[in-house]
């Protein structure tokens, strides 16, 4: 099982290499970079390129890491006791599998997303440490041990949010997705924009890392943010000439509300091309 990227995902080498690294260690890989980067669609790509299921776990501030193994629906068997259904004298109807029960019992070795896992709790990291070495957990209810039949694909992101415990970085293997330079943007564009006319992407791309170069943005635009952009572009059908204004001090191009998301980083252009209007006036 080898990971070179798809036909829809432009994949560095030093990505890959990353990817082939954790799957030969049988190690989680641990993604972090800024929004925009990749690192969630990931997973999804890796599960394509391998021909495996893709098992996804979002992970919320208040999620625990007991959701992941299972949960024990009280509520539904005392529910089904008031009715005086059968159903009720077996546990074992109310314990809902989570994503790594789910992930463990696979028939085929799964590809496991842990999405995020820095918006939960501190000790969430450290309390999965033992069933993510072991690959294996306990049932209390049912007093069964759930077994991993095969070692899923473990791939887990990160924003950042929290630092993450020594303990579990430890047993992670871990890759940076850097920002796309300009060639590598021009190769996603290709992938996912094959018709669109050179020039304007040359151009898009000028204005596009100008933009993200601005001090002060609240928030720089993405790669998802460029495609919307483009594809705007295109359907509107201007031409590469249209994204800059004929006035130079004008900074902010057409459409921008696919690239800026936020009133402060408008104005943050408006105030700076009024700068730059009056040092040329």
């Amino acid at each position: 099982m080898r990971f070179e990227g798809t036909d829809t995902y432009v994949a560095t080498e030093d990505l890959a290499v990353s990817v082939n690294a954790a799957i030969a260690l049988e190690r989680p890989l641990l993604i972090k970079g800024e929004p925009g980067t990749g690192k969630t669609i990931l997973a999804a790509e890796i599960a394509k390129s391998l021909g495996r299921n893709l098992i996804e776990w979002t992970i919320k501030s208040t999620t625990k890491a007991q959701h992941g193994l299972y949960e024990y629906d009280a509520v539904a068997r005392l529910r089904d006791g008031q009715l005086g259904d059968e159903r009720v004298h077996d546990i074992a109807n109310y314990i809902v599998p989570g994503k790594l029960w789910q992930a463990f019992v696979a028939d085929d070795t799964p590809v496991l997303l842990i999405d995020e896992i820095d918006k939960a709790d501190i000790e969430f990291p450290n309390d999965l440490l033992q069933e993510l070495d072991r690959m294996e957990f306990f049932v209390h209810e049912t007093q069964e041990t759930v077994r991993a039949q095969q070692r899923p694909i473990v791939v887990i992101t990160s924003n950042n949010e929290k630092e993450l415990p020594d303990a579990f970085l430890r047993r992670c293997f871990f890759h940076y997705i850097r920002f796309p330079d300009a060639d590598t943007m021009a190769q996603i564009v290709e992938v996912h924009h094959p018709q669109i006319k050179p020039r304007l992407v040359s151009e898009a791309l000028n204005i596009f890392f100008e933009l993200r170069d601005v001090p002060g943005l609240k928030k720089k635009p993405s790669t998802s943010e460029l495609l919307d952009w483009l594809k705007l572009l295109m359907v509107e059908d201007l031409p590469p000439d249209a994204l800059r204004a004929q006035d130079t001090g004008t900074l902010i191009p057409p459409l921008y509300g696919a690239l800026l998301k936020s009133e402060q980083d408008v104005h943050l252009l408006e105030r700076l091309a009024f700068l730059n209007r009056r040092e040329r006036g």
